[in-house]
């Protein structure tokens, strides 16, 4: 008996037990008539089969069916397009060991994950399994804060970030930097899956010897000859966490003190200017150290720390005195307005980040407005009070060059001390103040606009503070931060705000966005100075140095 005879039932009662005993969920119910095909057509059918009436034309003999891998019917070797890949393979991308480590990871950042270059394979032991992930991810992490805390740039802190994943061997990350979290992913291989970790960071302080010391710490990470264990790297960081300023407090507030007596010298105002705007920022200081022990949100500790400057202004001008009271009340502002905060800004926007840059910028507003509000206040106070302020005054700028010259390097000496700068770097952020305001007069005596003046003051303070930062493997923020404080732009502030309390809203709105123009010139001065001085130097990159966008607008 065949197959088919054996499975098919022979007799009726057979076929009524055969039924009744197997069942499938493919089976025809009773009563439902399926018709048959005929012609030999199989009733199975499949996915990948053509539906009946579909006729597709088959290749002809002379056409042969074609591949991933044969040219297009259409591919004319005369007319043909630019290939992918270029004939000659792609060049081998060689990061050299004698730039700093920020070029070099900046160069891979800004390279496509399949092009980035491999670390070189160390040979372990059996017993040698290499650091715990986590732990690596945890202080990549933490070294990333203290970054992002002490206002390093969003592309810098990657950076760091990147160099310290790689320096144990973790090649196949990814760090992302926003303004307040910090994040990294690290997947092994494209099979394994990948190990993320975050950190929030919720404290900001400006400390640039912390600063530095952290970016030598990197330094020695990334350096192949120096080996440094995951414990010792952890050692130096509780190190660097628990060191204390190195300024005392009653330092801190007597350069903010002379920060404002130099700036106003610097707009034209004698020994009792000086003097006024010493006491009226020393006040103010003191102030919003009382407001932050309070816990006072910075924006009131601004609003605080503007009023005594103004309201000693406004003193002297009730008081009949032959003063300039509109220098000391600029004074006061120079020591005020955020330009930390606004050059961090701008660099994140001009390098991609534009939602770190938002913050920021949004962060420097919040501070601006502080400061508008408190002076506001001492002025509406004043003109109440019968103060004849003059809003078309005119401070000199370019009448006592050799003060001028002087005023600037003491405001930048002082600012670096404000900024917890290493004594070693003080000298020559002072000498690049000089520098810059140099220039800047120079410029205003040749006829040429302030944004422009300022812009490229700022430009060469970017390019030196670019130049002194490589030489001594760096931050570059050290040497260019406290060097724009002269071109920081107080007068225009104050007498915007002066027109506004008198009325006058057009001007003052005018002489504002002015100052906005000045600042926005000094951000991007800087950050221009700083590109120019990685174009002109060896990065260690294979062919062009790649930019951080290329989607030209769309």
């Amino acid at each position: 008996m065949t197959e088919a005879e054996h499975r098919k039932p022979q007799s009726d009662e057979a076929r009524s037990f055969y039924d009744s005993e197997i069942t499938s969920e493919f089976a025809v119910p009773d009563g439902l008539a399926m018709p048959r095909t005929v012609g030999g057509e199989p009733e199975t059918t499949s996915e990948f089969a053509l539906p009946k009436g579909l006729d597709v034309p088959q290749p002809s003999a002379a056409e042969p069916e074609g591949s991933a891998f044969t040219a297009p019917r259409t591919y004319s070797a005369k007319d043909a397009p630019p290939a992918f890949t270029p004939p000659t393979g792609i060049p081998v991308v060689s990061l050299t060991k004698d730039v700093p480590w920020q070029d070099r990871m900046r160069t891979m950042l800004r390279m496509p994950v399949a092009e980035r270059p491999a670390p070189e394979l160390m040979h372990k032991s059996e017993d040698d399994a290499g650091p715990a992930v986590p732990r690596v991810l945890d202080l990549t992490l933490r070294i990333g804060e203290l970054l992002l805390a002490g206002g390093e740039g969003a592309e810098d802190v990657e950076a760091a970030m990147f160099a310290v994943c790689r320096s144990y061997g973790l090649d196949r990350c990814e760090p992302n930097v926003t303004f307040t979290l910090l994040s990294i992913t690290y997947q092994p291989s494209l099979v394994d899956d990948p190990v993320t970790a975050s950190r929030t960071v919720r404290r900001r302080g400006t400390d640039y010897t912390r600063l530095a010391a952290v970016f030598q710490l990197v330094d020695d990470l990334s350096d192949p000859e120096t080996a440094i264990s995951l414990e010792e790297a952890y050692r130096r960081l509780a190190e660097i966490r628990r060191n204390r300023h190195p300024y005392p407090t009653w330092v801190l507030t007597s350069a903010s003190g002379l920060l404002a007596g130099a700036a106003s010298v610097l707009v034209g105002g004698g020994l009792l200017v000086f003097v006024a705007a010493m006491l009226g920022a020393m006040l103010g200081d003191r102030l919003a150290w009382l407001c932050a022990g309070r816990g006072l949100p910075e924006f009131y500790q601004f609003t605080v720390a503007a009023m005594p400057p103004a309201a000693i202004g406004i003193a002297l001008t009730l008081a009949h005195a032959d003063v300039r009271a509109s220098a000391v009340i600029t004074g006061g502002l120079f020591a005020l307005l955020p330009g930390r905060a606004l050059v961090a800004g701008v660099q994140d926007g001009l390098t991609g980040f534009y939602i770190t840059a938002s913050a920021r910028l949004l962060e420097v507003m919040y501070f601006f407005v502080g400061i508008v509000v408190g002076v506001l206040v001492m002025l509406y106070v004043g003109v109440q009070l019968g103060a004849h302020l003059n809003p078309d005054e005119a401070l000199s700028t370019a009448s006592r060059p050799l003060w001028q010259i002087a005023a600037s390097m003491l405001l930048s000496l002082t600012f670096a001390v404000l900024l917890q700068q290493e004594r070693s770097t003080v000298l020559a952020v002072t000498l690049n103040g000089g520098v810059a305001w140099c220039v800047y007069g120079a410029m205003q005596t040749g006829g040429f606009s302030p944004v422009a003046s300022t812009a490229v003051a700022a430009g060469l303070v970017g390019l030196f503070g670019q130049l002194l930062s490589r030489y001594r493997f760096a931050s570059a923020l050290p040497y260019t931060t406290a060097a724009i404080g002269p071109l920081l732009p107080g007068s225009a502030t104050y007498f915007g705000l002066l027109s506004i309390a008198g009325n006058q809203v057009d001007e003052g709105l005018v002489s504002l966005s002015k100052a906005a123009a000045l600042a926005m010139a000094i951000a991007i001065g800087v950050n221009l100075g700083s590109e120019i001085s990685r174009l002109f130097l060896r990065v260690g990159s294979a062919g062009k140095r790649r930019a951080a966008k290329r989607t030209r607008g769309f």
